[in-house]
């Protein structure tokens, strides 16, 4: 199994939930987080903003799945043609085990 975190925009983070619930990944946590990357945060007139508000996206799927869900959070997460500074960023990370609290078991499988 594999861990998909990723940040997005804020304003697409809907898109993307929603491109991965039409291809049939419909399980996932967000939440709302800040952070910067390598633009630096931005300067809006005299104003300097270091850190931008992002969504963290977390989904667990099987390894043969990963490219795929790697790849519509990539399409729908890109703001403009060519995408822009700020757009995100996804890590894969490798799990281990997973368990059902309500069931108080080790999982088989997702």
């Amino acid at each position: 199994m594999k861990m998909i975190v990723a940040t997005v925009r804020p304003e697409k983070i809907f898109d993307v939930t929603k491109g991965l619930a039409e291809n049939g990944y419909y399980a996932s946590t967000r939440w709302g987080v800040s952070g910067r990357g390598r633009q630096k945060g931005i300067q809006v007139g005299d104003m300097i903003y270091e850190e931008m508000s992002k969504n963290l996206l977390m989904i667990v799927v099987e390894d043969v799945e990963k490219d795929q869900v790697v790849q519509i959070i990539m399409d729908y997460a890109r703001s403009g043609a060519n995408g822009n500074s700020g757009d995100g960023k996804i890590f894969i990370v490798p799990v281990e085990e997973s368990y059902t609290i309500s069931a108080h078991k080790k999982d088989d499988s997702l």
